[in-house]
C-alpha cells in the first residue's frame, strides 16, 4: 500500500511530488505525510470515519497510515501533492495530527508561505537542476515543521502505535482480499475467518475503518473497476459486467444508471478523459487518475497565481 511505489515519476530519497487530476481514488493508506493543494475542482474526501467537501484552492495534510479516499464531484479534481516520508524526519515519527483541513489552521501569512513553498519545491524537483535532493528535502523539512507548529498534532504513544499498525495491516489485508476476489463471490465471513474474528467483529470493523459496510465497499469496487474498463477498453459491456463480479447484466445497467446518471453504454460513449493521458499502473485496479507528466506539470505550474 506504499503510495511512493505508485506514481510515475521519478523519486528523491524520503520525498516526492507530482500533480494529479483524479475522477475517484480506491481507499487507501501509506506511511507518508501527504499535503495536498486543490488546484482547480471540488473533491470529496472521507477520511476517519468523516465526509469532506474540498473547495478549490484548500490546503490538506493526511498524517502516515491513515486511510483515505477521494471522489469528485461535478468534475476531475487536480491537486499538487507532496508526499514526505517520516523517516527521513525521525521526530514526526509518532505524531499524528488531529485535523486534515489546514484553513482551519494556518493564519493568513503562513498559508501564502506554504504555498510558495510548495510550488518552488515542485518546480526544482521537477526541473532536475544540479543538487536539487537538497533543496527539495531541505524545504519538505520546513514545510513539515511549519505545518506542526499550526495544526492540532499528539504524540501516540508505543501503545497506540502498535493498535495503529495492527488495525492498518488488517485494513490493508481486506483491501487486497477485496481486490483479489471482487470478480467472484465473496463474503465477509470467509474473511473473518481467515482473521480468526466474529462475523460481527468484522462487521463493525470494516465500518469504523471505512466509513461503509463490507458490501458497499465491494459493490463500490465492482462499479469503479467496471467503469474502469468500460472507460479504457473496447471489451464488450456484458463481458465487463461479469468480469466485475456482477451476475446479471439487467442489474447491473439499472444499478449503473442510477448511480452514474448514464447507461453504460452511454458511458463508453461520453468518456475521454482515462484516454487522455498517462493513467496510473493497473495495480489501482478501482481508481481513475491522472498523474501528469514532467513537461505538463510544470506548464501547470507557471500558470498557478498566489493571491493577495
Amino acid at each position: 500500500m506504499e503510495e511512493l511505489e505508485i506514481v510515475p515519476l521519478s523519486q528523491i530519497d524520503g520525498m516526492r511530488i507530482f500533480i494529479d487530476r483524479v475522477e475517484y481514488r480506491s481507499p487507501h493508506l501509506h506511511p507518508e505525510w501527504e499535503l495536498l493543494w486543490v488546484l482547480d475542482a471540488s473533491l470529496n474526501i472521507t477520511c476517519a470515519q468523516k465526509k469532506y467537501e474540498i473547495q478549490p484552492g484548500e490546503l490538506i495534510l493526511f498524517p502516515p497510515n491513515c486511510p483515505h479516499e477521494f471522489h469528485e464531484m461535478e468534475q476531475p479534481c487536480t491537486f499538487l501533492c507532496l508526499q514526505i516520508a517520516p523517516r527521513a524526519f525521525p521526530s514526526t515519527v509518532h505524531l499524528h495530527t488531529d485535523e486534515i483541513r489546514l484553513s482551519n489552521c494556518l493564519p493568513s501569512e503562513d498559508d501564502r508561505w506554504l504555498r510558495q513553498a510548495m510550488l518552488e519545491t515542485a518546480r526544482v524537483y521537477l526541473e532536475q537542476l544540479p543538487y536539487s535532493e537538497l533543496f527539495c528535502v531541505g524545504q519538505c523539512g520546513l514545510i513539515l515543521h511549519r505545518l506542526l507548529k499550526f495544526v492540532p498534532c499528539h504524540t501516540m504513544t508505543a501503545e497506540e502505535m502498535a493498535c495503529a499498525e495492527q488495525r492498518n495491516a488488517r485494513l490493508s489485508r481486506l483491501m487486497q482480499y477485496v481486490d483479489e476476489n471482487f470478480m467472484h463471490k465473496i463474503s465477509l465471513s470467509e474473511f473473518a475467518q481467515r482473521e480468526g474474528c466474529t462475523v460481527s467483529y468484522m462487521s463493525h470493523f470494516v465500518r469504523d475503518a471505512m466509513n461503509q459496510t463490507f458490501r458497499s465497499y465491494v459493490n463500490s469496487v465492482r462499479f469503479h473497476y467496471a467503469r474502469r474498463q468500460i472507460a479504457t477498453t473496447e471489451t464488450p459491456l456484458v463481458s465487463i459486467c461479469y468480469e466485475s463480479g456482477f451476475s446479471d447484466y439487467r442489474y447491473f445497467s439499472r444499478s449503473f444508471q442510477a448511480a452514474y446518471g448514464m447507461t453504460p453504454a452511454q458511458y463508453r460513449l461520453c468518456s475521454q478523459f482515462a484516454r487522455a493521458g498517462h493513467l496510473l499502473p493497473a495495480g489501482n485496479l478501482h481508481s481513475r487518475e491522472q498523474i501528469y507528466s514532467r513537461e505538463k506539470s510544470l506548464e501547470i505550474l507557471k500558470n498557478i497565481r498566489l493571491s493577495g
